[in-house]
């Protein structure tokens, strides 16, 4: 017989009633009845029931141990009776009664409970993230992200995707957030960097001849953490085809997002499911103005819609509204069905969420009911809009008596903001989102730039690597700023129940319709040639058009495992100030270290 296992602790089942097997595990309950000792052992597969009578050779062993204690057990599986039938265990219907018992190791006094998973602080937790890691929901989670990620490298292979892996030691590129970098031992006072994505690797892989290439790709960002992003590092199903256009990326990835979602939205046996549909494609101009947000929540059915020109209307006499439209911004209606009975406090509170969390000036409101056949509005700002001003709202708000109207008022950039978070608020409070499914969307037509207020100039919105719509000559023709902030790029996220999985575009593969759209945003040829000269000179030597995206594998594990913390699905996640409270990163290094890496500490500045 094995030295410790016969079977694993999920296996035993009727038909292994009169064999004499042996389990090894972690004592995960113990419950003592009449002198009888019921132990529930624990390994990665799950629990078995074992019964240690009086007198039984281990009985004594067993009795002095504390939980999570680890011990082999060798004995017979017997019949549980009908009555003691556990239908919520595998191994229920069992029960193995104890002979020898072996300890292989003793369980010092736990500084958290593994049974019941009560509620313990946080850095606790990540302090003992080992012991964390026993409690079922943390470890049926990591299961969950292998399975995940197998399904997904399956997929690709069979899409014909190839994977290969890009270096880790890097150069440093500003790519938006703050590099890690990694000093050198053997060139003095200079560095790598940690790769924040592999983004210009698998970009020069397409110029060197490759095709279809993936990668479950570490990433490296020195940013704050937030509860959808984590600290240090994360990993992405890192994706670039070559010769392909914005529908090819689609229609390659889709069916690889889907699937894998079908595959495990029910995993938990929640009953979720993903609509059979196509993923819609909503141009960003559109998600901002029905949703307020360019990765929409679609579970909740509420549309918004811009209601500045009736707001300025002769008949209306709300003067903040012609204020704040008259000096370039916008106002935006934001409906609320089925709400005109809902207490005055209902609408207050919202009125003072959008003020204490969104810090804005307040969020208006109307409630539509309906008076001698006439539909009018109450609440405090209707009385500045006359019937005629109150139907025109109603039919392009396409709401009835009994709903009600929210306002979000201000600039573009601000309204919106507002009007994407009180529709999620709005829809969380009525209790409309629409429950255990996935509802994804392609957001496409980013714009190619925007107006940075604080640099008061032009600059890239989204991605400057991305190919503009319509190319050279779309970037030639734009004369004046209105018609450069009119244009467009082949730019795509992928968002799923409101979170954006990922961004991707059709890259611009041509140098000098890049340095082209560098000048437009006022970078000049020598910045692109100093920043990004490797990648750009790969591109003078024959570079095919070519285009990719980079889901997070995190992010989808985070949506299957219906946690709002991608904690809950990395194995050893830092703590909210980006440290490692199991490890001890990061950490001081002895001088001896940096002096072979020729680096003084400087003395910290005082406050």
């Amino acid at each position: 017989m094995h030295a410790y296992r016969t079977h694993n602790c999920g296996e035993l089942r009727q038909s292994h009633v009169g064999e004499t097997v042996k389990l090894s595990g972690w004592l995960h309950r113990r419950r003592d009845h009449g002198g009888v000792i019921f132990i529930d052992l624990r390994d990665h597969f799950g629990l078995t029931q074992i019964v240690f009578n009086p007198g039984a050779a281990g009985f004594e062993a067993v009795e002095r141990l504390r939980t999570e204690s680890v011990f082999t057990v060798e004995g017979k599986v017997v019949a549980r009776d009908a009555e003691l039938v556990n239908p919520n265990l595998d191994t229920g219907e069992i029960e193995v009664v104890a002979g020898d018992v072996s300890v292989q190791s003793e369980a010092a006094e736990l500084p958290l409970p593994v049974f019941g998973e009560p509620d313990y602080p946080e850095d606790i937790r990540l302090t003992h993230r080992y012991l964390d890691l026993r409690r079922e929901t943390l470890h049926k989670n990591m299961i969950l992200r292998s399975d995940v990620i197998a399904s997904i490298r399956r997929r690709m292979v069979e899409q014909g995707f190839t994977e290969y892996q890009t270096p880790i030691l890097t150069a440093s590129s500003p790519e938006g957030a703050r590099d890690f970098l990694v000093p050198s031992r053997l060139h003095h006072g200079e560095f790598y960097a940690l790769p924040q994505a592999p983004q210009q690797f698998k970009q020069l892989l397409m110029v060197s001849g490759f095709d279809r290439y993936f990668q479950i790709a570490p990433c490296f960002r020195d940013e704050d953490a937030r509860a959808d992003r984590s600290p240090g590092e994360f990993y992405q199903l890192d994706i670039e085809m070559s010769f392909v256009t914005q529908d090819d990326v689609f229609n390659a990835i889709e069916p690889v997002m889907r699937g894998v979602f079908e595959e495990f939205a029910d995993w938990d046996g929640k009953g979720r499911t993903v609509p059979p549909e196509p993923f819609p494609h909503i141009p960003y101009a559109e998600a901002m103005l029905k949703y307020g947000s360019d990765k929409p929540d679609l579970r909740i059915p509420i549309e918004c819609c811009d209601v500045s020109e009736i707001a300025t209307r002769e008949d209306v006499t709300l003067g903040v509204f012609k204020k704040i439209v008259d000096g370039g911004g916008i106002v935006r209606a934001i409906p609320a069905p089925n709400t005109a009975e809902q207490p005055r406090s209902f609408f207050d509170k919202m009125d003072g969420w959008a003020k204490k969390e969104m810090q804005a000036p307040g969020l208006g409101y109307m409630r539509f009911v309906e008076e001698d056949g006439t539909l009018t509005a109450t609440g405090p700002i209707a009385k500045f809009f006359s019937s005629e001003a109150l139907q025109a709202m109603a039919d392009k708000a396409g709401i009835k008596a009994g709903d009600g109207l929210f306002f979000a008022a201000g600039k573009k950039t601000d309204a919106e903001r507002l009007q994407g978070a009180a529709r999620a608020r709005i829809g969380a409070e009525l209790g409309l989102i629409e429950p255990d499914i996935f509802r994804f969307c392609w957001i496409v037509d980013f714009p190619m730039y925007e107006y940075d207020e604080d640099a008061k100039k032009i600059d890239f919105s989204h991605n400057p690597f991305s190919m503009p719509q319509g190319g050279l000559e779309a970037l030639e023709g734009a004369k004046s700023d209105e018609e450069l902030l009119a244009l467009k790029a082949f730019q795509y996220d992928i968002v799923c129940n409101g979170v954006e999985l990922s961004s991707g575009a059709i890259r611009n593969h041509r140098p000098d319709l890049m340095l082209k759209a560098f000048e437009l945003a006022g970078y000049g040829p020598d910045v692109v040639e100093a920043e990004f000269g490797g990648m750009l000179n790969a591109f003078r030597y024959g570079a095919p058009p070519h285009g990719g995206i980079a889901p997070g594998v995190d992010r989808m594990v985070m949506l299957l495992a219906e946690t709002d913390n991608l904690r809950d699905v990395t194995l050893f996640p830092m703590n909210g100030q980006a440290r490692d409270l199991m490890m001890g990163a990061p950490s001081p290094v002895s001088d001896e270290q940096l002096k072979e890496l020729n680096i003084r500490m400087a003395p910290m500045p005082k406050a």
